[in-house]
């Protein structure tokens, strides 16, 4: 290669970066002004929502979905700025949505599943829903995934192209939930003494409602016991609150009166066996 190639190589190069520079500079400096942009609008949005008082689960939806749409048109304006056509830049983007839908199938499920959430609200944010064995209160449905926060502080997330196709059970919905206490009698014991007992101590918790009214019912009849259940209605968000609460209520109430659960059968049996082969192993000594 003689010195007139890298001349030529030489001037091309300066040529193509006074072609470009001023591009590319222009470029970055839209996308600097872009990121503000979208973090202002971001902050517009949200307050915006706040002040319209949206529903938590579609402000969500609202708010990840508007960031997706303004970081496209930004990408779009630096392609427009940087001399990509818009025939083109549409081409490209084309071509790569259908690569990327091939390839994230599961993503576009996940899109259309929380759309489906949002239409039919089989729940919404703040609501305690037990799906797939996890239990726990809806914290974010965004675009593709739903959060979940369990009892003991985990944070689960979940497609939600699976959550559509889930059964969902959702506790929060009703305004109301049902508290029943299985407990376990003697044969021998007063169904009429037992029940006004065990009415007596739900009524007295503060947070019950009296319509309908607490009942307590023989529920099955075991091989060595009775089962009696015992049901007060309460609101859905003070629900475990009102549980804990009648369950110790009622065992004290029961200790108070003197009756005692019932010892299984089998237990007994296994103690006396125990207490009369002790003593001829102690003979044998």
């Amino acid at each position: 290669m003689d010195q007139n190639f890298w001349i030529h190589l030489k001037d091309d190069f300066i040529e193509l970066l006074l072609h470009i520079g001023p591009r590319v500079i222009y470029a970055i400096i839209a996308f600097m002004i872009g990121m503000f942009a979208i973090k202002i609008l971001m902050r517009s949005l949200k307050k915006l929502l706040n002040k319209s008082k949206t529903e938590l689960s579609l402000q969500t939806f609202i708010e990840s979905l508007s960031v997706f749409i303004l970081w496209g048109v930004l990408i779009f304006i630096i392609g427009s700025i940087i001399g990509i056509k818009a025939s083109s830049f549409f081409a490209i983007f084309g071509a790569a949505g259908i690569a990327i839908g091939l390839a994230l199938q599961g993503s576009l499920s996940n899109f259309a599943g929380g759309v489906l959430i949002l239409v039919f609200k089989p729940f919404k944010v703040g609501d305690l829903i037990e799906v797939n064995g996890v239990l726990g209160f809806v914290q974010q449905i965004d675009i593709l995934y739903t959060r979940v926060k369990t009892y003991d502080g985990r944070i689960v997330t979940m497609p939600n192209g699976n959550l559509s196709n889930s059964d969902v059970d959702n506790r929060s919905m009703n305004p109301y939930r049902r508290v029943e206490l299985d407990l376990k009698f003697h044969y021998s014991e007063d169904m009429g003494r037992i029940r006004e007992i065990l009415l007596r101590t739900l009524n007295k918790h503060p947070d019950i409602l009296k319509d309908p009214e607490p009942d307590a019912w023989l529920d099955k009849i075991g091989e060595y016991q009775l089962v009696i259940t015992a049901r007060c209605w309460t609101k859905s968000e003070i629900f475990w609150d009102v549980y804990w609460d009648q369950l110790e209520a009622v065992k004290k109430a029961l200790d108070d009166e003197g009756i005692e659960i019932p010892i299984p059968k089998q237990k007994i049996e296994a103690n006396q066996f125990q207490a009369e082969i002790i003593p001829q192993e102690n003979q044998k000594e």
